[in-house]
């Protein structure tokens, strides 16, 4: 069997990626080299991953947020859940995220700046449990006719200018496309020989569980030292930075008497551990792909870019590539794709992860062990601790400023589109579950019905008046919920045409 698309690769990016396909009836067989999902590190206190603006509103257009949020999740899209929420209701103030561990709070973020923001079900960030999170996409993609076969690693491929023949285990699999979804070691990504070019770490990051003698002796929260950073919840929760140049990383078995040695090191207290119950490493290494795409091959979240877990933009970055690139190659598979449409995933997505990569090498900055990061630090918790800091970082951190480079001339361009909220009630949210454009129309006007109706097998057409309008008279939408044109006087015609060419081929 030749399948349309074969993942490599069955975390989220892989299963969310395979749900966008499955959406437009792609076949799809994702591989995965893990027998069994489940994993401690997957699961609280380490599991936890916060989920940023791109990627709420994501799963909010697919029809996925209610299934993937907390039962417990606040009005505002926040997540109330578990540790999270006992963390920050035990502070005088609700931190919106941080930067290099110096915290901005959300009673100091003007929100009115940012001004194509409607309310939405979808909120500006929320938490979730990894082993939750996969096991909902997995669920949703096995319903939708996804494929997962587990304990097959890809070895090798070999593309031709029709398919791609895939060597796994024992297995040998044919699919016009391979993506690979399969991490920072990425076997796709190594086979293909994709350049990959960075920075090389300097320091080695723990994230243990352990049984103490004297948990007091320890200091709760985060701490800067002059050897490197540690954090500390009851009752034995610890993440640490020692900046060793990443040595220690996969180089050895990590004991209880080394993570002893290190905690020492970095706390500078005299800490006795009895018991190493969950152990984990990790680095600042920041590297990308120089490409996204080889002939048929392509790859997508950490088998593209990796970097310092520090801020959790990782995942994020990761889904935000698969919304991306899914509903590109559904066209190009179905055929109706502009020519260079495929091309747009790298040309948008590349610079998104380049960003995110620099944001984590800026935090890596403000960690060095010196008086001259301490002195700058001080400074920094000057600067985000003013309205426009806060306001500035909360962009940042939950998404709030991603906006592609489309070319328009309108600022709404390139932008995650509002959540217009038609006469019926119904939101535009909701009008983008099925994976199609949308061509929302406010005065119905009979140009644009026309239009609308010219490609109505790959954008819905909706003529409807709005709640709010915001000074405009028709958006065209792209499946991945991004404005690719927007008006606010008279419709041109001309410039509708163009975008709706640029973005779903010829009628």
């Amino acid at each position: 069997m030749i399948y349309d698309v074969v993942i490599a690769g069955a975390g989220p990016v892989g299963l969310f990626l395979a749900c966008e396909l499955r959406l437009a009836d792609i076949s799809v067989l994702v591989l995965e080299q893990a027998e069994d999902p489940q994993s401690p590190l997957k699961r609280l206190p380490f599991g936890m991953r916060g989920l940023s603006l791109p990627t709420i509103e994501a799963f909010y257009r697919r029809g996925l947020l209610d299934s993937i949020a907390s039962p417990h999740r606040a009005k505002d899209g926040s997540s109330s859940n578990s540790s999270g929420a006992a963390h920050w209701m035990q502070q005088p103030r609700r931190p919106g995220g941080h930067f290099a561990g110096i915290q901005f709070y959300d009673d100091n973020i003007d929100t009115s700046k940012w001004q194509y923001r409607l309310p939405s079900p979808a909120g500006t960030s929320m938490a979730v449990e990894m082993e939750h999170l996969e096991s909902t996409l997995a669920a949703r993609a096995s319903a939708m006719g996804m494929e997962i076969r587990r304990g097959f690693s890809v070895e090798d491929f070999e593309q031709s200018d029709d398919d791609v023949t895939i060597r796994a285990g024992v297995g040998t699999f044919r699919g016009r496309w391979l993506v690979g979804c399969d991490g920072g070691r990425s076997a796709v990504r190594k086979a293909g020989d994709f350049e990959f070019v960075g920075t090389d770490p300097e320091f080695t990051g723990y994230s243990v569980e352990v049984e103490m003698v004297d948990p007091d002796k320890l200091s709760l929260g985060r701490h800067y030292t002059p050897t490197g950073m540690y954090t500390y919840s009851r009752p034995g929760t610890i993440a640490m930075v020692e900046f060793d140049g990443g040595d220690f990383h996969r180089a050895r078995p990590i004991t209880l008497e080394h993570v002893q040695a290190v905690l020492r090191r970095v706390s500078g207290v005299d800490v006795t551990l009895t018991a190493l119950k969950l152990a984990t490493t990790w680095t600042d290494r920041a590297y990308q792909a120089t490409d996204y795409r080889k002939g048929r091959v392509l790859l997508a979240g950490d088998a593209a870019h990796i970097h310092s877990p520090l801020g959790g933009q990782g995942l994020n970055l990761g889904l935000g590539d698969a919304m991306n690139l899914g509903w590109k190659l559904v066209s190009t598979i179905r055929g109706d794709a502009p020519t260079d449409l495929l091309d747009t995933y790298f040309s948008e997505r590349h610079p998104v992860g380049a960003q995110v990569l620099d944001w984590s090498r800026a935090q890596v900055a403000l960690m060095r062990p010196s008086r001259s990061t301490r002195a700058l630090e001080a400074i920094i918790r000057d600067l985000i601790d003013t309205r426009d800091g806060a306001t500035y970082f909360a962009e940042r951190v939950w998404g709030v400023s991603l906006r592609y480079d489309l070319g328009g001339s309108h600022p709404l361009e390139g932008r995650s589109a509002p959540d217009f909220e038609l006469a019926d009630g119904t939101k535009l949210g909701e009008l983008l579950s099925d994976g199609k454009g949308l061509l929302l129309d406010f005065d119905a006007d009979t140009l644009l019905r026309a239009l609308g109706g010219r490609w109505g097998n790959r954008i819905t057409y909706v003529a409807s008046d709005v709640k709010d309008r915001m000074g405009l008279r028709a958006v065209l939408v792209r499946p991945d919920g991004f404005v690719a044109w927007a008006s606010d006087g008279p419709s041109n015609s001309e410039d509708l045409v163009q975008a709706v060419s640029r973005w779903f081929g010829q009628a």
